[in-house]
């Protein structure tokens, strides 16, 4: 019996580990090309005719999603061990800033360092992430185009807006404001390039790898 315990707990040691090291393989940017796959979903929010943040659904591959949830199971959604996991994995995202880029007349628009909420759930076999990216400072709608995207800089997730039916305007928003989705198209050879790098090869540090596959979400208001 002391066997069988012992095997039981080196292998929930085990599982704990992978999935540490899950949560780190995002903010460390130590791993390239992609080996994890986030299909994302955004809902912009505005108040008083002014951009207030962005409403983020993150949907990970199966594979990511089981050993990140291995330790919530059987526990309740509104349980402890679902808050604490939640709350180690935003913690890496606000590591990398979101993962986001906003830009409005070539200048960078800041936003909050915290989520002004957050929740993780689980959607079948899949882990969500869901969260609202508020702006430091609420923007004119009308104005300048935005120009948004969310990517892993070491492309080791790959983040990816599967059409344009996974970005939504609210209807205060849809009356005046448009949005257009474009996805970029590598050349071969960076495409080969990618392909090629193991788990542990990392990319040129001033390659910017993941944004050269990064699509971008531009909002224009008028």
């Amino acid at each position: 019996m002391l066997y069988y315990n012992n095997k039981k707990y080196a292998w929930m040691m085990k599982r704990r580990a992978l999935v540490a090291c899950l949560l780190m393989m995002i903010s460390m940017g130590a791993l390239a090309h992609p080996h994890s796959f986030i299909d994302m979903n955004t809902t912009f929010v505005a108040k008083d005719q002014k951009l207030t943040g962005l409403k983020m659904v993150w949907v990970m591959d199966e594979i990511t999603s089981a050993d990140l949830l291995y330790d919530a199971e059987n526990a309740n959604s509104d349980s402890e061990v679902w808050k604490k996991l939640a709350a180690e994995v935003m913690a890496n995202v606000l590591g990398q800033h979101y993962f986001t880029d906003i830009y409005r007349a070539g200048k960078p628009v800041k936003y909050l360092n915290l989520p002004t909420e957050y929740h993780l759930s689980r959607q079948g076999h899949k882990a969500v992430l869901e969260f609202v990216l508020p702006l430091a400072e609420p923007q004119p709608l009308v104005g300048k185009p935005f120009e948004i995207s969310t990517y892993d800089p070491t492309y080791f997730v790959d983040m990816t807006y599967q059409d344009q039916q996974a970005l939504h305007l609210p209807p205060e928003m849809a009356k005046q404001c448009k949005f257009s989705l474009m996805t970029p198209k590598p050349d071969s050879s960076l495409q080969a390039y990618a392909l090629s790098l193991d788990k542990n090869d990392s990319p040129g540090e001033d390659m910017a790898l993941g944004q050269q596959f990064a699509q971008r979400v531009t909002l224009t208001c008028q």
